[in-house]
């Protein structure tokens, strides 16, 4: 397959006055064409701090200090600001957690639509009639009437959706969506998934979905990056990553969700918080000394552990009571 994206050991701190936080740690991974990419972990794991590295839209303190990002085999992080502007918001697009802080609230949602279309030839019409037909696409009903509304007048549901318009308005080849059903209720957020994975098919886009959602993963995802503590602990199809995970991490998190198997059981929490390494029940001295090499344990497969002969089958291979098949059946 011909891929998209590539991310090659990148490393993103914050460099405080007292402190360096490592949010991204030597993070690698691809992205293919037409494909969607899932990268999943806690709160804090560095998820979002790896897709705001893409598109060079990390906040100071935070910098990116090592590694690179190939886009069409050229490197993002060594474009000039014209050429990142070319790339932001056309090339890829982004979908951000939460559309009241993104989207503008003193501006009808036509212009925000329309801003996207600044340096095109289109007249004002045709970008008006442009702007409807993506509020129609993305699900918004009477689109003509409420594309001259504001934002606070829109539900959270709606929001999103139009959030997804304005994404999607300079047709990108990927899509990011950094937690895009956040704070929504839980019929909206399957609602939305739906639509994000029917869009992404009918337009053939790539896709990276951050989430810590494992059953938006299962359902989404044709492969999938588990991070923790700002680095990959294991890759896999997503497939595999649900029928046979390896690093005691992705199991732990499988042991969280709901099971019709643990009817009646109570659910196993990870204790503590990131990036804590000392979670682990596996763990030695040697885990808080040295970082792990990632070990390749077949082809697509990748872990990241000292002690892979100890976390092998656990207790046993987990059934997930979500798995549906992702894309790749």
């Amino acid at each position: 397959m011909e891929r998209l994206l590539e991310v090659n050991d990148l490393k993103t701190y914050f460099l405080l006055k007292d402190e360096t936080i490592k949010a991204v740690d030597g993070v690698t991974f691809f992205i293919n064409k037409e494909e969607t990419f899932g990268i999943v972990g806690e709160s804090g794991c560095g998820k979002s701090q790896t897709c705001r590295s893409i598109l060079q839209l990390v906040k100071k303190p935070g910098k990116i200090v090592d590694g690179d990002i190939l886009y069409k085999g050229k490197s993002i992080l060594k474009m000039n600001n014209k050429q990142l502007r070319n790339i932001r918001g056309k090339e890829i697009s982004v979908i951000f957690q939460e559309p009241m802080t993104s989207l503008n609230p003193v501006l009808k949602i036509k212009k925000q639509i329309m801003e996207a279309f600044d340096r095109t030839n289109m007249t004002r019409d045709e970008k008006i009639e442009k702007s409807i037909e993506l509020l129609k696409l993305v699900g918004i009903p009477s689109p003509k009437d409420r594309i001259d509304e504001y934002t606070h007048q829109f539900s959270g549901g709606m929001r999103q959706r139009a959030m997804i318009a304005i994404a999607l308005a300079s047709s990108p080849s990927l899509l990011i969506a950094d937690e895009p059903t956040t704070a929504l209720d839980v019929t909206i957020q399957d609602q939305i998934m739906s639509l994000l994975n029917d869009l992404k098919l009918k337009l053939g886009m790539s896709m990276i979905l951050v989430t810590h959602d494992l059953a938006v993963v299962a359902q989404m995802c044709d492969r999938v990056a588990v991070m923790y503590a700002g680095i990959i602990v294991e890759m896999t199809d997503t497939v595999t990553l649900f029928s046979e995970p390896r690093h005691p991490y992705t199991y732990n998190l499988m042991k969280s969700l709901p099971s019709k198997d643990l009817k009646g059981k109570k659910l196993e929490p990870i204790e503590g918080s990131p990036p804590n390494l000392s979670r682990c029940k596996y763990k030695e001295d040697i885990c808080l000394d040295k970082r792990p090499e990632l070990v390749k344990l077949s082809e697509g497969h990748e872990v990241r552990c000292h002690f892979l002969n100890k976390t092998v089958g656990f207790e046993g291979t987990i059934k997930s009571p979500i798995y549906k098949g992702g894309q790749n059946e």
